[in-house]
């Protein structure tokens, strides 16, 4: 009988809470139904990545030719990480989510996000023994005051039940901004640039890598590198956004 009597509390709390603060869109504010969703406007022009799709790197495709093919990009170097998948294509729409996320303090986001990634991620959870976020530089992450790639990895572990490892992978020195640089210059980048601290947490573990955007792949690729040599198993790339080449820009990321 508490038990019933509290729950009715809360709900009537609730419904006070939801009069007095209204729960509104995370893209354009527009009132809606529950907290940490999207208007039906803001939901329907977001690019979902939905099959058919690469199956190593998540790239879409405009239709399926054969259950296995690959696309060019992995044909002609494949990427060192075993698959990689994305919730939806990086564009205009999509920046309206990541940018006050990474560089606006929207840390409010990332209940949303993380519900997002959790859908399209679910074929790698079962495959998947611990969860990595992709590491900031200490200079940057003082900067910013949070990792935007580790409050997803951490908010998705609970929501998983894998195991969350955030201080075994680190970046051991400030690389530039990979927003304005070509593929081979964002390859050259971060060429060296990462390291395994822990190795026991590591070795012949089966990674969940995580990140907010998977633009050319330089990144997570050098990542995996040295996971993989730490003793890693398989190592799989979830991020929130993709960019697809000819349909958006990986300007400002």
């Amino acid at each position: 009988m508490t038990q019933m009597i509290k729950s009715r509390i809360q709900h009537l709390l609730s419904i006070c809470l939801n009069c007095l603060l209204p729960t509104r869109c995370d893209i354009c504010g527009a009132p809606v139904d529950s907290a940490h969703t999207l208007c039906p406007k803001c939901f329907s022009e977001l690019k979902f990545i939905t099959k058919p799709y690469c199956p190593v790197c998540g790239r879409p495709f405009e239709f399926q030719l054969s259950k296995d093919l690959v696309c060019g990009n992995c044909m002609k170097k494949h990427p060192k990480y075993t698959a990689a998948r994305a919730v939806v294509i990086y564009d205009d729409m999509s920046k309206k989510l990541l940018l006050p996320y990474k560089h606006g303090d929207r840390t409010d986001l990332v209940p949303l996000l993380t519900k997002l990634l959790y859908q399209a991620g679910e074929e790698f959870f079962p495959q998947s023994d611990i969860i990595v976020p992709v590491p900031l530089h200490q200079i940057r992450l003082m900067k910013r005051r949070y990792n935007q790639a580790a409050l997803l990895a951490h908010a998705l572990s609970k929501k998983t039940h894998l195991k969350y490892v955030p201080h075994s992978l680190c970046r051991t020195r400030m690389t530039q901004s990979q927003g304005h640089l070509s593929a081979k210059e964002r390859e050259h980048n971060v060429t060296n640039a990462f390291i395994i601290k822990h190795p026991e947490q590591i070795k012949d573990k089966r990674v969940l890598l995580i990140d907010d955007v998977y633009t050319t792949g330089a990144t997570v690729n050098a990542c995996t590198k040295v996971l993989r040599h730490a003793g890693a198993t398989a190592v799989f790339v979830l991020t929130f956004a993709k960019v697809v080449k000819d349909q958006s820009s990986s300007e400002s990321i």
